[in-house]
């Protein structure tokens, strides 16, 4: 399959880069700038990512450009442009203002990369340095109002394939024709056939699948969400029954989660146990009021029930995950692991503990992709597109410590919200939503009663990918119509209130 290399020199923007070529039905990879390329025929091009680093510093992040662009074309991108400047010999330096947000890109000269590209055209600028003069054997394809150099490429005797550099992101959505632009250098540079598909996928995957398992069992914790369910059918289209499926109740799921997901599951043919531990979790939730001393807890305990009811299984091989792409950039990442803001429910260290080794399906795609082989695969809609939700599930959105009797407070409030948001066909319009119930009680009237019960927080956001989010400017009159339903029906809550943080500064989730 052919494929495009993305090195990564740490910027915020990667991860983009490879969605915009995703999208041009292109493979590609995020690799750090500095692991060793394997040149095989079916790499058909390099890019090169930006970096919150100068290329003048003294510690600065190379490749040798040149020995990449004997083998493959180059597209240098920020930093990946001003780094290819540098090494040929041109002048890069602090510009004269920082230049960040939207400019005016202008052609200078027509070229294969710019063909069906305005004469004009908006692109976004994010750096602290300038291509001051491009080096021999360059050529200067456009230029903004406020740089001399926007976009260059090499001569035909610089290196044996063409170089190409744009000092700005053409994988942002603010750059209205960058993705004309990074698409003509896939087809048009690279010579990329564009057969990154669904069913391709699905069909390679499979395949592979077949090859790796032959008649080795796996078993998988599932939890209800996209990626462990679309991970489990694809293995289960590999290898049927010798899938076994763990799902888990831990007593902190949505009202009727368990049982419908069950459902669902069977609909797919796939050979899931349900396990009713909702004791066990509440147990060792029982004193504990920090975030992370509950995510830990059920973690622990999840652990603890999953290897419990795998032992009962004989000759298991295999341990299934539904790893993502960004998973694993995160983990090779080139600065190292990002700072841990929260530790993840996953089942972490069950392979070494239950000496398994790892099947992971899902680890070349992105979250949006996964969707899209689910629906190819059949999975139902309301499954796929439902908001994503923590792994330590409710304990996180009750503030304090966790109590069976508060997770049917909440339980019961949250489906009044979720409800009315699919009724009014609001759901699909919000990233994720939710309750919070909140360690705060205060004074209310019901008829001629006074009452001291709980507040109950409703948080609604809209976003991308979750690394970004604002709050969702959900109607008045339907927050009116959850708050009326939640108190006149949800005995123990009195007061309903909206959070309006984005994020940042806020997170999402509350804890």
């Amino acid at each position: 399959m052919e494929k495009i290399l993305i090195l990564d020199f740490g910027s915020q923007y990667t991860q983009l880069i490879a969605r915009a070529v995703r999208e041009s039905n292109v493979f590609c990879e995020i690799i750090p700038f500095n692991k060793a390329i394997d040149f095989s025929p079916n790499l058909k091009g390099i890019i090169l990512s930006g970096s919150p680093c100068s290329v003048n510093e003294a510690n600065a992040p190379v490749v040798d450009v040149q020995a990449l662009a004997n083998q493959v074309p180059v597209l240098g991108i920020c930093y990946g442009a001003q780094l290819t400047a540098k090494l040929f010999g041109g002048i890069v330096a602090k510009s004269d203002k920082r230049e960040y947000g939207r400019a005016s890109f202008l052609i200078q000269q027509t070229d294969l990369f710019l063909q069906h590209i305005s004469q004009t055209s908006q692109v976004w600028m994010s750096h602290s340095d300038t291509i001051k003069q491009l080096p021999e054997g360059f050529t200067l394809l456009g230029t903004t109002d406020s740089i001399p150099v926007a976009a260059y490429k090499s001569h035909e005797s610089t290196a044996t394939f063409p170089i190409y550099g744009l000092q700005f992101h053409p994988e942002v959505y603010h750059s209205a024709e960058g993705k004309s632009m990074l698409k003509n250098f896939l087809v048009d540079i690279c010579g990329c056939t564009q057969n990154w598909t669904s069913a391709h996928f699905i069909n390679e995957t499979v395949a592979q699948l077949q090859a790796q398992l032959g008649d080795s069992k796996v078993v998988m914790g599932l939890s209800g969400g996209v990626d462990s369910t679309v991970a489990a059918t694809l293995i289960h289209k590999a290898i049927g029954k010798n899938l076994f499926g763990i799902f888990v109740d831990n007593g902190v799921l949505r009202k009727n989660e368990f049982n419908e997901v069950l459902d669902i599951y069977k609909q797919l043919g796939l050979n899931v146990k349900g396990v009713d531990a909702k004791a066990h979790f509440y147990t060792k939730l029982a004193g504990k009021v920090l975030p992370e001393e509950k995510r830990k807890a059920i973690g622990t305990a999840f652990i603890d029930i999953f290897d419990q009811e795998a032992q009962q299984l004989t000759n298991i091989s295999f341990l299934g995950q539904g790893t993502i792409y960004p998973d694993v950039i995160e983990s090779a990442a080139v600065h190292g692991p990002s700072v841990t803001i929260k530790s993840h429910h996953n089942v972490g260290g069950l392979p070494e503990k239950m000496n398994l080794k790892l099947v992971e399906p899902l680890r070349s795609l992105f979250k949006d992709e996964v969707r899209k082989i689910g629906a190819d695969l059949g999975i139902p809609a309301a499954l796929l597109n439902r908001h994503p939700f923590p792994g330590p599930g409710l304990a996180i959105r009750i503030l304090g410590e966790v109590t069976e009797d508060k997770v049917a407070l909440l339980q019961a409030a949250d489906h009044v919200f979720i409800q009315h948001l699919k009724k009014t066909g609001q759901y699909d319009q919000v990233w994720q939503a939710g309750a919070i119930l909140l360690p705060v009680k205060s004074v209310g009237v019901m008829g001629d009663e006074r009452t001291y019960e709980y507040t109950l927080a409703l948080r609604a956001v809209t976003s991308v990918d979750g690394m970004t989010a604002d709050w969702a400017h959900l109607p008045y009159d339907f927050l009116a119509d959850v708050s009326n339903e939640i108190i006149n029906h949800v005995k123990g809550i009195n007061r309903v209130v909206y959070d309006i943080s984005s994020k940042p500064p806020a997170t999402i989730e509350w804890e």
